[in-house]
């Protein structure tokens, strides 16, 4: 987690991070950019979208737990931001 001090290890299941924006238009480009990347990665995270915040939630269904693509999605999501 040190290489990613922002995202939350929640109950050893998936990881999170919220980012505030100015305005619900820049929250949903911020959420149309990430997912860009989870397409090209063909991993899927989950969003919460709301006026001026966006919530990334991500963890690997099939083993309903956190694997290395968790860990390879977060490290590109940060290199955008």
């Amino acid at each position: 987690m040190a290489a990613h001090p922002d995202w939350k290890v929640i109950e050893d299941h998936h990881l999170e991070r919220e980012w505030d924006f100015a305005d619900f238009a820049s929250a949903l480009e911020f959420v149309n950019k990430v997912g860009t990347i989870c397409e090209d990665q063909n991993h899927h995270a989950e969003f919460e979208l709301g006026w001026g915040r966006v919530l990334v939630r991500t963890w690997s269904h099939d083993i309903e737990g956190l694997s290395k693509r968790d860990w390879d999605l977060i490290k590109e999501i940060d290199r955008m931001v």
